[in-house]
């Protein structure tokens, strides 16, 4: 067999060094550099670099799949273009530079999009960085000295809003942090997780040691992304694009209001679904008689739904069979008393309808019927007690207790629903529906010190509206509606007493945590609680400060909320308090759930139990004590083989295991201390910190 010759296999034929491929692609550093920024080829890690390790080496394909690249030619063509320019401005033929230099030619990323990302998909997963990319030049000055042109940081600018008016109107913002850095955002669109950093709005001192050239490179390409991604989710919601800003407001610093006004206006479908309010509105006013139609008869038909719901109530219980009857028989006595009166017929139908939607005649009657009830069972109550006092004070107590609980729970409810926000009536289980909903009804108004534009993103994506202290707000200071009013500062000149001075901190956690958390503690000059991180898990750090475990107590009252709306809507009546229904027994005549079927129960349970223990009286008592420690003990005797088979399992297993598995095993279960002490010793810091504070 040949001995194969050195350098015409392997690595020495698969890669090639960076000099190598410029020389093959004819280019220089600085327009290789920016081709490979724009197709996305980086340079590869070969295992045996045959031309020294100080090498950066790519592989053969990629550089032959840059030579068929048209950015190549146009690149050629620019390089010769600048050639042109600059010897007629060496010649000093001003004219001829001049003219050359508005006829340079141009070049489109188009067909590298859609090269690099087949589906919209794929353009979705890849969007992080493009946008932290935009959002970053949107807040750098344009600066000669650094070759930061103005133009591109307007498109940095005007993109960043585009995408920040979309998440507004979609409502697809899920989590929000502040850190040093700046603001972190995540929203869902389509199904996918973006994540993206806003810095804050400081003057910004460009440190030299960067590469711009490189960073706008990137930045080129991300805007031509970005510039597709809008558009396609614009005419997802039947929006145009590119949206119009608004002059006025551009230039008074409006921001993301620029554009959300003109999305207002443009929305899709939107003048229909607010004509349709207005046409029901005009019938109910009376539009209908201008039409023909009967007053009487739309009468009737407006007493059939209070028809309706008195049926459903006897069919589900609330309203006795007899109660009912009674009423009946009294509306059929009224009607022919009237008839022997004299009355006409028409009265006689009048007082029909009238009885039917529930007239003070009709409930006046059940009430006294109710009362003769009430007389009748007090006697026998007073007998049952005389016969057996126990049970007497049991159902007295059970009747006190299931007072205090309805109230507790009226109390918790109220709690819950003010928790809630405006995403009380939503499925607690649709993240989404309660993200676009909980600062519905909320009006904030925000102070000049805070930051204006990563409120407004939040506070519109939640379903809040919003004002400032400034040209081109729709809400002034002193309008009445203001629920919420946004401050930085410790001392306010004048507050007003209708509405919650909050630190913008309390936006933020409350959109992370879905809750409208406690203004008490985020008031102004206050020291704030501590900030907690949406992206980080709790399982997996193991450790949840105290503040966490408040935030997630007040989620759960949220969400327990919104699920006895749903089931009140679900079921057509007002749901009862699961600590009041438990108790009360079904008293109320409300559908129980199983958590209170479950309570009820229990408590049965232990009132049978409570007597059978006064009839067998102390003695038995004490033989079960006594036989408990015996019954333990046997438990403990039977259970000792069964341990001892789990350990003896678990040792076969660890001997049975490879010594790679087994060393993957050690360091699992190494890291796993690791996270147990890290715990720990958070646990000690936060319980000292605390001690120390209440000293």
């Amino acid at each position: 067999m040949l001995k194969k010759k050195k350098g015409t296999a392997g690595n020495a034929v698969q890669y090639l060094t960076r000099n190598q491929a410029l020389k093959k692609l004819q280019l220089k550093l600085s327009e290789f550099r920016r081709l490979c920024i724009l197709k996305g080829i980086h340079p590869r890690e070969p295992k045996k670099k045959p031309q020294g390790q100080n090498k950066t080496y790519y592989h053969v394909k990629d550089i032959a799949y840059l030579l068929h690249e048209p950015l190549l030619k146009k690149a050629r063509e620019l390089a010769a273009y600048d050639k042109k320019v600059r010897r007629a401005t060496a010649k000093k033929n001003r004219d001829l530079a001049a003219r050359l230099a508005a006829r340079k030619p141009t070049y489109r990323l188009d067909h590298l999009v859609r090269e690099r990302y087949p589906s919209f998909v794929d353009a979705l997963r890849d969007l992080d960085d493009p946008l932290t990319m935009v959002h970053l030049f949107a807040v750098l000055p344009a600066e000669r000295a650094h070759g930061i042109p103005a133009p591109v940081v307007a498109l940095a600018r005007r993109l960043a809003l585009e995408w920040q008016a979309w998440v507004v109107r979609a409502h697809a913002l899920r989590k929000t942090f502040i850190s040093v850095k700046g603001f972190y955002y995540q929203a869902e669109v389509q199904g996918q997780s973006v994540t993206w950093l806003v810095p804050h709005a400081t003057s910004q001192v460009l440190p030299p040691d960067v590469d711009y050239k490189v960073m706008l490179t990137f930045l080129e390409f991300y805007q031509t992304l970005l510039k597709f991604v809008n558009f396609k989710l614009y005419h997802s919601l039947g929006l145009r694009y590119p949206p119009v800003l608004d002059p006025k407001l551009e230039a008074a610093a409006a921001g993301l209001d620029a554009l959300m006004k003109e999305l207002a206006a443009s929305g899709g479908g939107g003048g229909t679904a607010a004509a349709l309010p207005a046409a029901a509105a005009e019938a109910a006013d009376g539009g209908g008689e201008e039409r023909g139609v009967n007053p009487e008869a739309q009468q009737r038909l407006g007493s059939l739904a209070d028809k309706v719901k008195e049926l459903e109530a006897e069919i589900r219980g609330e309203r006795p069979r007899d109660a009912a009857a009674a009423a009946a028989a009294a509306s059929e006595q009224q009607q022919q008393e009237a008839a022997a009166d004299g009355g006409d017929a028409e009265a006689g139908e009048d007082e029909d309808f009238e009885i039917d939607s529930g007239d003070v005649e009709g409930s006046s009657s059940e009430e006294e019927e109710e009362e003769e009830d009430d007389e009748e069972e007090e006697p026998a109550a007073a007998a049952a007690a005389a016969a057996d006092p126990t049970d007497a004070d049991l159902a007295g107590g059970a009747a006190a207790a299931s007072s205090d609980n309805e109230e507790e729970g009226e109390q918790r409810e109220e709690d819950g629903e003010r928790l809630a926000g405006g995403a009380a009536d939503v499925d607690a289980d649709d993240d989404g529906a309660v993200c676009a909903a909980l600062f519905k009804g909320l009006v904030f108004f925000l102070g000049r010190e805070v930051p204006r534009e990563q409120l407004l993103l939040v506070i519109r994506s939640f379903g809040g509206e919003a004002g400032w202290d400034g040209e081109g707000s729709p809400i002034q200071e002193g309008d009445e509606r203001i629920t919420h009013q946004v401050v930085d500062r410790p001392t306010q000149g004048h507050r007003f007493l209708s509405r919650e001075y909050v630190q913008p901190q309390w936006v933020f956690d409350s959109a992370n945590f879905r809750v409208l958390a406690k203004p008490s503690l985020y008031a102004p000059g206050k020291p704030l609680p501590p900030h907690l991180s949406p992206f980080v898990s709790s399982e997996e750090e193991g450790y949840v400060p105290e503040y966490g475990r408040q935030l997630a107590a007040l989620q759960e009252a949220a969400r327990a909320a919104r699920r006895r709306r749903a089931a009140a809507a679900a079921g057509g009546d007002v749901f009862v308090g699961e600590e009041g229904a438990g108790a009360a027994g079904g008293a109320s005549g409300g559908a129980l759930t199983a958590e209170e079927e479950l309570e009820a129960a229990e408590a049965c349970y232990a009132a049978e139990l409570a007597k059978e223990l006064k009839k067998t009286g102390g003695a038995a008592a004490g033989e079960e004590e006594e036989e408990a420690p015996a019954a333990a003990a046997a438990g403990r005797k039977r259970r000792a083989p069964e341990a001892d088979l789990a350990a003896d399992e678990a040792a076969m297993k660890d001997i049975m295991m490879t010594r790679k598995a087994k060393k993957m095993y050690q360091g699992l279960k190494k890291r796993e201390a690791e996270k147990a002490a890290r715990v720990a010793a958070l646990e000690e810091k936060a319980a000292a910190l605390k001690k120390k504070g209440r000293r």
